[in-house]
């Protein structure tokens, strides 16, 4: 895990960022004074998977990695005899957590490829932005819809593909998102 400040001495924190996410899907949560909601935002775009500001509680800071770590480390999540999931053009290897649209493959964060599992794993149904919030980033994120939308437009905007426009990933207005297997 990368715990990184914005405010380094000789770099800009977002640089750091994107650069550590061109070779490694690491969990990185940022830590630092700036509370600018741009900020906030920019970070969790580029690729963070956690935003804390100063001041913070130590507890609160341990809460959140192991929440991260726990999201990371996970369990597999099918089976193992349901270790692929092939849905039209997508199609999901659970066993290696590749990815792939149209045959190409589509590089997730740790916290985009948790997102997509649990939208998968419930395909059809709606899922609440509190039980999406919960099962992706834990209880202490249950009321942060602006955080899950940042994280469901990063995640729609990888998942494009050209050859079937038709969305995976639908917005049921005021209730939450829903994944439905393309055709």
């Amino acid at each position: 895990m990368v715990i990184l400040d914005l405010e380094l001495p000789d770099t800009d924190g977002f640089k750091v960022l994107e650069q550590i996410r061109t070779f490694s899907d690491i969990p990185i949560i940022v830590l630092t004074a700036r509370e600018v909601e741009m900020d906030k935002v920019k970070a969790l775009e580029t690729g963070a998977d956690d935003y804390i500001t100063r001041p913070f509680q130590p507890t609160d800071l341990m809460a959140r990695i192991k929440a991260v770590l726990r999201r990371t480390t996970m369990p597999q999540l099918a089976e193992k005899h349901h270790s692929m999931f092939t849905s039209g053009n997508l199609e999901i290897n659970f066993a290696t957590h590749d990815v792939f649209v149209s045959g190409q493959p589509v590089k997730l964060t740790p916290t985009e490829y948790n997102l997509l599992c649990n939208l998968v794993r419930n395909a059809g149904k709606v899922l609440s932005h509190r039980f999406l919030l919960e099962r992706t980033w834990g209880s202490d994120y249950t009321s942060d819809i602006s955080h899950l939308k940042v994280w469901m437009h990063r995640l729609r905007n990888k998942l494009k593909d050209n050859q079937n426009p038709q969305p995976m990933l639908l917005t049921q207005r005021g209730v939450g998102y829903k994944f439905i297997a393309p055709r």
